[in-house]
């Protein structure tokens, strides 16, 4: 990338749900960003409204999910910094573990499908590089607590994760 281009900045979240035998809700995504992988629900914040990431998390899970939470039944875990996300983005990722179980699957939605999968079967799917590479390892050892990272994801670099607050 070139350091003098400038790249639009998106700020969005991602919300870890599972049904009540801790099974994971995974959407596989039919477009961009991530076509074709499996990623937690989420989506852009609302900025024009001022919409705050606990917002945004429980307008989306309503939006996908069809879930109704409040903001009790949201931990938020992670916050992510992106540079340059499949050379196109830079991307601040609000993480949230959701305390709530969802009860059934829900509907296909005009970003993809929906299924469940056990932990162990995340580490065999198709996931993007960064969910494959951060994300998972986050929500298995921080989930109860905060972390916040900045990663440059640049494709004509390795992938540099640092580490800038952990509790």
């Amino acid at each position: 990338m070139n350091k003098n281009t400038a790249l639009p900045y998106n700020v969005s979240v991602l919300i870890f749900v599972k049904n009540q035998h801790g099974d994971f809700l995974l959407l596989k995504r039919n477009k961009k960003p991530n076509f074709g992988c499996w990623t937690p629900i989420g989506g852009k914040l609302h900025m024009q409204d001022g919409e705050s990431p606990f917002e945004c998390a429980i307008r989306e899970a309503h939006e996908e999910a069809g879930l109704i939470l409040s903001n009790s039944d949201l931990h938020l875990f992670s916050m992510i910094a992106e540079k340059s996300y499949e050379d196109t983005n830079h991307w601040l990722l609000f993480l949230f573990d959701c305390k709530k179980p969802i009860e059934t699957l829900p509907e296909d939605i005009s970003e993809g499908s929906f299924q469940f999968f056990s932990r162990s079967e995340i580490n065999q799917l198709t996931l993007p590089q960064t969910d494959k590479e951060i994300l998972w390892s986050l929500y298995d050892n921080h989930r109860d607590g905060f972390v916040a990272l900045k990663a440059n994801c640049s494709s004509k670099e390795n992938l540099q994760i640092i580490l800038e607050e952990c509790h």
